[in-house]
């Protein structure tokens, strides 16, 4: 039975729909996407650590939903509100570093503190 429930909200989320929407909490510093509606909910949290730097701290994805492409998702979100407002990025969160790695984007090594 517990298969079968957890089959079912499979196929509520799938992280390849086009339906992910990444929201930006600017008040918050955190980049959000809700899951299953409204309930869980995978987070980046940054903080700024100059006036034009920002230190991307943190990716969380609950344990029901990881190994789906979630937090790519973030990363991609994160590091093009980087490029688009022109800042410098610390990469403090591991997966971030990994993301960054996995998708060589010219733009992205111009805004990273190295």
């Amino acid at each position: 039975m517990a298969q079968a429930a957890h089959a079912a909200q499979g196929n509520v989320f799938d992280a390849n729909s086009s339906q992910i929407q990444v929201e930006h909490d600017k008040k918050r510093r955190q980049f959000v996407i809700r899951l299953n509606g409204s309930h869980d909910r995978a987070v980046l949290l940054y903080e700024y650590v100059g006036k034009k730097t920002v230190d991307l701290q943190h990716t969380e994805v609950p344990d029901a939903y990881r190994g789906r492409g979630i937090a790519k998702h973030l990363a991609k979100a994160a590091m093009d509100f980087v490029v688009e407002e022109d800042l410098k990025a610390h990469l403090t969160c591991w997966y971030i570093q990994k993301y960054v790695k996995e998708n060589p984007q010219p733009q992205y090594f111009e805004h990273i503190y190295q």
